[in-house]
């Protein structure tokens, strides 16, 4: 005998099923709207904090005035003017872009991987940059692209390695998720040894100082110029495309069947991503250097605050890393001062010790 269904059960159940999405909707606006003012008052202050101290108020007045010409009458000195706009908030939009990318760039390769530990570094993508960037620094490398040629060096590396990763993982027209992993780790080490046999091979006690420091990361480069905007733009471009995968990310990152069972071929969504998050790294890393941990962390901060759905979880780890990328820097600047510090130092030493308090804490559990 057939037992049928009480309709007041199932309306109870499709209620209580509509007032917790809308509770996760609340919740990841409410983290996105927070985040977002965050990121604006830590743009104010990251502008204003450095060796010479300049108010937040003072750095808003000058950025305005530039932009809007609001106000008209300037009460600032022109070394402010000049530390304000054509110093320091190049730096700090370079940095907060980087932040967002690297972690966005994490969440996607974490996806696409199906491996909560994979980040940025994984594909051999940083490191191919940091082979460009060596020969452009030691031997001159990319000298026809001028003042350009240090960045334009490291970008050309990143897709050289991309490339090179894509054709050692595909095997009969199929890219799986294991093959991209070992592809990327050995093309990684390669690259690596490459860096380190042209440091030697220059000979140069400055060269191999200003490869090092450049391969642990810094935003010293920033400037308004073509380069800053065309990585803007990219990583603007990246976050929007991802943003329109998040479903076909949602359902790779679940298993290759679940993406077969709702149309997706997972070997062609798979290129598709590894294409944007090269070029996406490749840009950033060429403008900023090899910093980590940023694209290994965030990521799983973000899961906890809003959840696994990769439509809440990529703009909250944008932003997330944009604003601690940010503060980053602003220690790396201030922190030995009036030296400098790789940008790479701090994001590890921060890095490093929360990724293991985050999988003691929340993935004890994971078998």
């Amino acid at each position: 005998m057939a037992v049928e269904a009480d309709p007041s059960t199932e309306q109870s159940d499709e209620l209580v099923d509509d007032l917790g999405l809308a509770a996760q909707r609340r919740r990841t606006t409410a983290w996105v709207g927070g985040l977002s003012v965050g990121l604006l008052v830590t743009l104010v202050l990251g502008v204003g904090v450095g060796a010479v101290r300049i108010p937040p108020t003072t750095v808003v007045e000058i950025v305005t005035h530039h932009l809007i010409g609001v106000p008209e009458t300037v009460t600032w000195t022109p070394a402010h003017d000049s530390i304000v706009w054509q110093v320091r908030l190049p730096r700090v939009l370079l940095g907060a872009t980087v932040g967002a990318a690297l972690a966005v760039c994490g969440v996607v390769l974490q996806a696409m991987v199906r491996n909560m530990l994979a980040d940025p570094y994984l594909l051999g993508v940083t490191s191919g940059a940091s082979t460009g960037a060596a020969g452009a620094i030691l031997f001159g490398f990319g000298a026809v692209l001028g003042e350009n040629a240090l960045s334009g060096s490291a970008f050309l590396g990143a897709l050289g390695a991309s490339v090179l990763v894509y054709a050692v993982a595909r095997t009969g027209g199929r890219v799986t998720a294991l093959r991209l992993v070992i592809s990327g780790v050995a093309v990684g080490y390669a690259l690596y040894a490459a860096t380190s046999f042209l440091i030697f091979a220059a000979d140069s006690a400055e060269g191999a100082r200003s490869v090092l420091f450049w391969l642990l990361g810094s935003l010293a480069l920033a400037r308004w110029s073509i380069p800053l905007a065309v990585v803007i733009g990219v990583v603007a471009l990246t976050i929007a495309l991802l943003l329109v995968w998040s479903i076909r990310l949602d359902a790779l990152a679940i298993g290759d069947e679940t993406a077969h069972t709702l149309g997706i071929s997972p070997s062609r969504f798979r290129v598709q991503l590894l294409v944007l998050v090269s070029l996406c790294v490749g840009a950033v890393v060429a403008a900023a250097g090899g910093i980590g941990f940023v694209g290994l962390v965030i990521p799983h901060l973000a899961r906890r605050f809003v959840g696994a759905p990769h439509r809440r979880v990529i703009p909250v780890a944008a932003l997330i890393g944009a604003i601690f990328l940010v503060w980053a820097d602003v220690v790396a600047r201030v922190a030995l001062e009036p030296r400098e510090l790789p940008i790479g130092i701090i994001t590890s030493l921060v890095g490093a010790p929360f990724l293991l308090i985050l999988v003691r804490r929340f993935y004890a559990t994971t078998p």
